[in-house]
Parts: C-alpha cells; sequence; structure tokens
C-alpha cells in the first residue's frame, strides 16, 4: 500500500473521478476516491435503470480511455453482442456497467492503488478532504471531480419533483397527469420518454427561455467540414455570419464535427467580452446542435409532439404556487404581453445544472480564502491548462485540481466523454509525474 502522504484524494466517484484513479493506477499513482452516494464509476449520468435511455455519442466514439478508441465497442461486443453496432448508441445503463467493469479491472491489475470511500467530502483543507463524519483523508493532490450539481430553480415542494433522478420519483405521475417541466433541453428529453414507457397517457408542457429542444444526430455519421478561418477569429458577428454562411453551403451537422476538436481552443483565446456574448446569445443554439440525441429518441419527441401530448414553448415563469392538488404555474410566453397560468398535476424540474461555486459548501470556502477564485463570467472556477485551481492572485495551485462538469468555465468543453478523457490524460499526465 501506497502512504497516504503519497496518494491522490478525488471527490467525485462517477465517470470523471473514477476514470481519473483507473488512469493514476495504471500510471503507478494510488488514489482515494470518494463518493456520496457510492455507486462508484455512474453518477447521475450512467445510473438510470432505463434502457431507453440511450447515450447521446455513437458508441465507437464512448471509449472511456484516450488512445482505446475500440475499448468501448469491444466491451459491447463481449457482454452485449445486440448493441455493439460501433455506429448505434447504446444504452447508458450498459454504459455504466463498462465503466464499473474498467475500474474494477484496473483494481485488480495494481492492488492497492484505488481506494473506495463512501461519504461526503465536507471541505479541503491544504490537500486534506475532511468527511461530514469527522474523518479526515490526506495525500499530495486534491482533485474536484463532483459531476453536475443539481438544479436551483424549484423548491422541494410536495407537487414538484426537483429531483426526478430520485429512486422513485416518477412514481408520483399518474397515467392521465398534466406535467409541467422546467426546461426544454436533454432532461426535459429523458423524462418525457421514461414517463411514456411507464405507462403515462397524460400531456406535457416543457417552458424555457427560447424554447429550444436538442437536435437529432444523423442516421449516420456526418464527415467533418474543416472551419472557414473567418469562424475561428474576429469579432463574434463576424464569426456568427461565417457560421450561417457554412451551414447554409452544406450540412450543419459536418459544420458542428469540423468545429469540435477546435472549440477549446477557440474559448480560452477569446477574451472576456466576446465569452460574455456568446454565453449571453449563442450559448442555447450551440448546446442544442452540439449536445444531439439519438434519431429514434429524437422520433419519440416528434410522435408526442405530433399527437398534441408535449409542446415546448418559449417562456419566462413568473410564479409556482400549490393549489389544492394541483401546482399552479404562471408565465409570460415570449412575444406575448398578458402571463398565463395553467394548473398542472406535477412539476418536473429539467433547468439543468445549478453551477454556483460561490455558495457551494466545499468550493465556497476556498474562494473565501483565496485558495480559488471565480472565472471572470461567474460560470466556474478559474483554471489554468492543466486543470489547476488558480488562487485569487492568479498562480496556480499545484495540489488542487478541477476534472469534468465544473471545469467548465476554462475549457466549456467538458461535459462529454471525449472530452472528460482528454482532461483526464492531461491531469494523470501532471499528477502520476511528481
Amino acid at each position: 500500500m501506497t502512504s497516504s502522504s503519497d496518494q491522490i484524494v478525488i471527490i467525485g466517484g462517477g465517470f470523471s473521478g473514477a476514470m481519473a484513479a483507473a488512469r493514476l493506477a495504471e500510471r503507478g499513482a494510488a488514489s482515494t476516491l470518494i463518493d456520496a452516494g457510492g455507486d462508484f464509476g455512474l453518477g447521475v449520468a450512467y445510473s438510470t435503470p432505463f434502457d431507453g435511455h440511450l447515450l447521446n455519442v455513437r458508441s465507437n466514439r464512448m471509449s472511456a480511455v484516450e488512445g482505446r478508441p475500440d475499448d468501448f465497442v469491444d466491451w459491447l461486443g463481449r457482454n452485449h453482442p445486440d448493441r455493439a453496432d460501433p455506429e448505434g448508441f447504446a444504452p447508458r445503463r450498459l454504459y455504466g456497467l463498462y465503466v464499473q467493469d474498467r475500474l474494477r479491472a484496473v483494481e485488480a491489475a495494481h492492488p492497492g492503488r484505488i481506494a473506495r470511500l463512501h461519504a461526503r467530502a465536507a471541505s479541503v483543507e491544504g490537500t486534506t478532504v475532511l468527511l461530514d463524519d469527522g474523518r479526515r483523508i490526506s495525500g499530495r493532490a486534491v482533485v474536484l471531480a463532483t459531476g453536475n450539481p443539481p438544479p436551483r430553480t424549484a423548491s422541494g415542494q410536495a407537487r414538484i419533483l426537483s429531483d426526478p433522478w430520485a429512486d422513485g420519483a416518477l412514481s408520483a405521475i399518474q397515467p392521465d397527469d398534466v406535467v409541467l417541466v422546467i426546461g426544454t433541453g436533454l432532461t426535459m428529453v429523458d423524462m418525457a420518454v421514461w414517463l411514456e414507457d411507464r405507462g403515462w397517457r397524460g400531456r406535457m408542457l416543457a417552458l424555457s427561455r427560447r424554447g429550444l429542444r436538442p437536435r437529432a444526430h444523423g442516421d449516420r455519421p456526418d464527415a467533418a467540414i474543416p472551419p472557414d478561418p473567418l469562424l475561428l477569429q474576429g469579432p463574434a458577428s463576424a464569426r456568427l455570419k461565417a457560421a450561417r454562411v457554412a451551414v447554409r453551403a452544406g450540412n450543419w451537422r459536418g459544420v458542428m464535427e469540423g468545429l469540435r476538436p477546435l472549440t477549446d481552443q477557440v474559448w480560452r483565446a477569446a477574451d472576456v467580452p466576446t465569452r460574455a456574448r456568446w454565453v449571453r446569445h449563442l450559448r442555447p443554439w450551440w448546446d442544442v446542435h452540439r449536445h444531439r440525441i439519438a434519431p429514434g429518441i429524437a422520433a419519440r419527441l416528434d410522435a408526442l409532439i405530433a399527437a398534441d401530448r408535449l409542446t415546448l414553448s418559449a417562456a419566462r415563469i413568473r410564479s409556482i404556487t400549490p393549489e389544492g392538488d394541483k401546482v399552479a404555474v404562471t408565465f409570460d410566453l415570449k412575444g406575448r404581453i398578458v402571463s398565463r397560468t395553467i394548473l398542472a398535476d406535477r412539476v418536473i424540474d429539467c433547468s439543468g445544472p445549478g453551477h454556483d461555486p460561490a455558495r457551494d459548501p466545499l468550493t465556497a470556502p476556498l474562494i473565501a480564502a483565496g485558495r480559488a477564485r471565480l472565472d471572470p463570467l461567474g460560470l466556474g472556477l478559474d483554471l489554468d491548462e492543466a486543470g489547476r485551481v488558480l488562487r485569487s492572485d492568479g498562480t496556480p495551485d499545484p495540489a488542487l485540481l478541477v476534472l469534468g462538469p465544473p471545469a467548465r468555465a476554462t475549457f466549456w468543453e467538458t461535459v462529454a466523454v471525449p472530452d472528460i478523457r482528454k482532461r483526464i490524460e492531461v491531469l494523470v499526465g501532471k499528477l502520476a509525474a511528481v
């Protein structure tokens, strides 16, 4: 066993943390993996029991290890050959099993290098993590791999499902219920198809600022269209014009594929005012085109819409209040002057992750102490190119790193597996070399 002073302490046992621990072990470094839920390798993304929840990326791009492109497809071939189509979209449940299998295999190959700890981290003091039960876990560095936080829009009222992923949460919804969903993104999609498979036959109204739904992948992969240089430099307005020209000239999915490998460097090279304009005006459109859904899932949404069972609207919610055995939701539809109120049987909060490091109990003390700072737009912690947290004076802390969705302010594309596995290699390269 490696002494505690030599190990890496990883907070968060979902995909990011678990696969970082595995790569560290393969590079000869020990780690303790701390997870509050205890389902190491799954996180929220891959803990769903429903096989209708499919990956949003084709299987041949979902290897958990950079440089081993066939790892996941090979695993499917050995364990679930009926799902081993390299260009298909496998169930997320199976992907979770794959991640857990990889973690177990690395533990068996490198005994003693990964310690699992089912506990909740309360604070970070230097390179020591204080757990909420009073225990202290020390190492030479700490990695924050805490994943996406829950939404913070709706309160925990009885008929408002603020955490639709909680065990049994959807059991409260009856077959004929009218359901209002806050958000029109990927989680809304998950809830609509899951409810339908559970026998729900009611109606759903989904509201968001712009009413945009995720676009679909093509039936076959789209070849990347190399971006015009005008798309990669200059004022934001000129880049947007170049993007529209490119889309009119070809396949929009191909344009997105051409941009994908460059997104990180384009984001990091942009000045703060340009980033602010992108976040305010372009981010919703980018998200629905970038984070696409499987064609079969898109077809199911289309069928619900055609049957008048699903309506997506651009709106701003004014209030959500209990009214007897219903929930009264008042909102302003985009372009309308008069507010509208509907009575729903249930409200599901699918508004997206509530990133706010300044209020998070784990990171807020780090900011207050000057050991960390927010990025200029307040999107998250400010990091250097290696994922090390920048102190209030702008210098990197070599013993405090961030991985996965919490690193979005610096890297932007840090949610999907293909992007996270690249960040894992950078992080492991820094930590394993010490």
